[in-house]
């Protein structure tokens, strides 16, 4: 328990350092994120164990990373290029995707397209909807953490709602063949505490109206719990426990993150409607 705490304040700590320190620190933050859950991904999917594995775990990974480096490359536009310009270069770097059909070519491998289908998915699991945390953050040249933090406030609230809820009054299984533990009083539990703090972020956060907090809390609720059972459906289709050890006491990034990836683009997609309908959503430079 001692092991887990230390770890979960250090995480909060970093996470928060992270998205507070500027529009920079922001895109390194989730791109270090994106990189390590791509990694636990490939090295749960890729399992012979042979040299040719780790060389193809790398190349999936830089795969995996151009939907994050294509949007962010959009956002942050260091060099200061033209819209069009932009554009360009970041189309530019998706034809490197075809680049996994090479490697595959001279690779001997048993199972060639297995390999590029599981590729192009830790693409689309993983590096999409952390890519899609920009279109969140950044409007023009202006850009504000907020929305993005309390996304990750309402995804905790679900996860320590449905914990305390389920582990004490949990009866009703939610999906035994995928996680047995899961319940719907934890699941209840899970959302009512995440209306709450739903409610107690619109005060702080003014980005957006408590009507659009409160219907975040039903998105990150019943996706992030989705969410967390496809993790569960990809590790039990693996036989393996947890994703990875890279965080003592809570396993890897893949389990940290995996309700949080699944809620994204359905978070996105409602946040991105209210601002070009002419709701109040409001990012202040």
């Amino acid at each position: 328990m001692k092991k887990r705490l230390i770890t979960a304040i250090i995480f909060v700590a970093v996470m928060f350092a992270g998205m507070l320190s500027g529009k920079q620190s922001f895109a390194a933050l989730f791109g270090v994120i994106t990189a390590l859950c791509l990694w636990e991904f490939f090295d749960m999917v890729f399992e012979d164990g042979l040299k040719r594995d780790l060389t193809r775990k790398i190349i999936a990974i830089s795969f995996g990373m151009l939907p994050y480096a294509a949007v962010s490359l959009l956002h942050l536009n260091a060099w200061g290029l033209a819209p069009q310009q932009l554009f360009l270069v970041s189309f530019a770097l998706l034809p490197l995707v075809f680049l996994c059909f090479i490697f595959e070519l001279f690779s001997k491998s048993e199972h060639p397209f297995h390999n590029v289908a599981l590729t192009l998915l830790g693409m689309t699991y993983i590096s999409a909807p952390f890519s899609m945390l920009n279109l969140i953050a950044f409007n023009g040249d202006s850009f504000s953490p907020n929305i993005v933090m309390g996304l990750l406030f309402l995804i905790w609230s679900n996860d320590t709602g449905a914990y305390l809820v389920g582990s004490r009054f949990g009866r009703t299984k939610l999906l035994s063949r995928i996680s047995p533990k899961k319940t719907w009083e934890g699941f209840i539990g899970g959302m009512a505490l995440t209306f709450l703090v739903s409610w107690g972020l619109s005060s702080y956060y003014t980005e957006i109206r408590t009507t659009d907090w409160l219907v975040l809390a039903g998105i990150s609720s019943v996706f992030g719990t989705i969410g967390d059972l496809v993790e569960s459906m990809l590790k039990r289709s693996f036989e393996v426990k947890d994703s990875g050890t890279l965080l003592p006491g809570h396993g890897g990034f893949l389990d940290r993150f995996d309700a949080f990836m699944f809620l994204i683009p359905f978070a996105t997609a409602y946040l991105l409607w209210i601002r070009y309908t002419g709701q109040d959503f409001i990012i202040t430079p």
